[in-house]
């Protein structure tokens, strides 16, 4: 199999394409942050348990599966010259269907908003192997850094409309319209799906090479790259898990926590991506995970450090809330265009859905073990083991991306 290596193209063709990247990446984010940011919170002012809470997690574990039924996204056309196109319609539209429904269940019925969750759990992580497989297929090496920057400024503008929104509405008129108006901003993105412009469109795609998990495993590159992938990560879901709730805790309204996480995400986010896209060019991957790793072990530090009282006040714990959404943005960035570098021509989608299942899967881990922790240990012990995890992480990852080299030049 061959990297992807796509044609340079005309300027307008090259917005185009970021536009499109752009629309799509926030048509998934909407409401998997509403689930993921803004319901935490909620459930706890309500007086739901920090273990309960910690159980919202299994929500996303089709995201970490997802690369089981990604050959089939990469091989299957839904609809006649539409390929991944298809794809992203019948998903969102499901997705909004789906939201419909949430709106209408009391969201502290937890059995039935586990499963409308899921049922969106699986639509939005079947449009995400369509829309990653997208762009490591059409974007050339050299804009991969700006094409994943675009996406972390895409997340970051689903988390004001899932997350900030949904908190700041349900704070002001309650459950169901909040819902039903996310479910509406959900709709909109859908316009992206129709500047999608496929070379596969109007071929018969399994007369290809059929796209599988083996044919992943077979290449060396992709292999040590999914080492990175199980290590870099392995910390952060206890931080961000418990982040919410901690705040709660702590005494800081939902409201201000919807601007703290909405604001932190667009400022951050955007800031973030954009920077982090420079110095990719310009350092390489490698570099910048090493340096964001040593960055995330301090900022957990910071949390570990207002935990045990030698920080005090919110301004320390809004700023480490801030510095965590900066780095994670950034790794956003370096991380997928690393990815985007071992994803073949034959299985884009495949290949690129197999490395975010595999730093995902491990920052699950993490959520899902956060408030259980949080519960039996407290927040002090939970930010220390987080710290500590990172720091081995960064000499991990250090020792994987030195052996001798197999991926590549443009993953470097």
């Amino acid at each position: 199999m061959s990297e992807v290596v796509a044609a340079p193209a005309k300027a307008s063709e090259r917005f185009r394409l970021f536009a499109v990247l752009g629309g799509l990446y926030l048509a998934q984010s909407i409401p998997s942050y509403l689930i993921a940011a803004a319901l935490p919170p909620i459930l706890r002012e309500n007086g739901v348990s920090r273990t309960s809470i910690g159980m919202i997690s299994i929500l996303f574990l089709p995201l970490v599966l997802k690369f089981l039924w990604a050959p089939q996204i990469d091989r299957i056309r839904p609809v006649a010259r539409r390929h991944r196109a298809g794809w992203v319609f019948i998903t969102q539209s499901l997705t909004v269907v789906c939201l419909v429904a949430m709106a209408f269940v009391v969201p502290t019925n937890m059995p039935v908003v586990l499963s409308i969750g899921m049922a969106i759990s699986i639509l939005v992580s079947t449009q995400d192997i369509a829309t990653d497989g997208y762009a490591a297929k059409y974007l050339p090496p050299e804009d991969r850094a700006i094409g994943n920057a675009i996406q972390g400024g895409a997340i970051a503008f689903g988390v004001v409309i899932g997350g900030t929104m949904g908190l700041v509405l349900y704070e002001h008129i309650g459950w169901t319209p909040t819902v039903l108006a996310i479910a509406a901003a959900s709709l909109l993105p859908l316009l992206a799906a129709l500047g999608m412009r496929e070379e596969d469109g109007s071929v018969d795609i399994a007369r290809g090479p059929r796209p599988s998990i083996r044919a992943f495993w077979r290449r060396p590159e992709a292999r040590q790259i999914l080492m990175v992938a199980l290590i870099y990560r392995a910390s952060e879901g206890l931080v961000k898990a418990m982040e919410g709730p901690y705040l709660v805790d702590r005494g800081v309204p939902l409201d201000w926590i919807g601007y703290i996480s909405g604001g932190g995400a667009v400022t951050a986010g955007l800031a973030g991506s954009a920077i982090a896209a420079v110095l990719v060019r310009t350092m390489g991957n490698t570099n910048v995970l090493l340096l964001l790793g040593g960055l995330r072990t301090g900022c957990f530090l910071m949390f570990a450090a207002h935990a045990v009282g030698l920080l005090t006040g919110f301004g320390p714990l809004f700023g480490a809330a801030a510095f965590q959404t900066l780095i994670r943005y950034m790794e956003i960035v370096a991380l997928y265009s690393l990815f985007m570098s071992v994803s073949s021509s034959e299985q884009p989608g495949t290949d690129f859905t197999i490395l975010a299942c595999a730093q995902l899967g491990v920052y699950l881990i993490g959520s899902f073990v956060a408030g259980a922790i949080a519960d039996a240990l407290g927040y002090p012990a939970l930010f220390g083991v987080a710290a500590a995890i990172s720091a081995v992480a960064v000499v991990l990852t250090a020792w994987t991306v030195r052996t001798p080299r197999v991926v590549p030049p443009s993953a470097q």
